[in-house]
């Protein structure tokens, strides 16, 4: 199972990506068109064009995870332009893994 690190940034990257891209493509966006360091324990989180397929790319220690979801009925709801796309707790990435609306679903209240 697929286990995230509380303390990592989550990064929703906008738009349509290329599912057929593994590690060296998705890594390469990260790097050349986000500017950002894919090595850098952070969470980047890819989907299809059919929003029904995500890709969570992230560096474990001593080398790159890939991990690969698809909703075989619904869609991931999913920012299309640079200006919805944010970081997300690792709360919101739980709630879009099942299937929710990762903006508009709540945490539970801890008393």
């Amino acid at each position: 199972m697929f286990h995230l690190d509380p303390a990592a940034r989550v990064w929703l990257i906008p738009g349509k990506t290329d599912m057929r891209k593994a590690v060296n493509g998705l890594s390469g966006i990260v790097a050349h068109q986000l500017a950002l360091d894919p090595m850098s324990g952070q969470y980047f989180v890819f989907c299809g064009r059919r929003r029904d397929i995500i890709k969570i790319l992230y560096w474990d220690r001593n080398g790159y995870g890939l991990w690969y979801k698809r909703l075989e009925v619904d869609k991931f709801r999913w920012p299309q332009t640079p200006q919805e796309a944010r970081a997300v707790s690792g709360e919101q990435l739980g709630w879009l893994l099942l299937g929710l609306d990762w903006e508009r679903a709540h945490p539970v209240r801890r008393y």
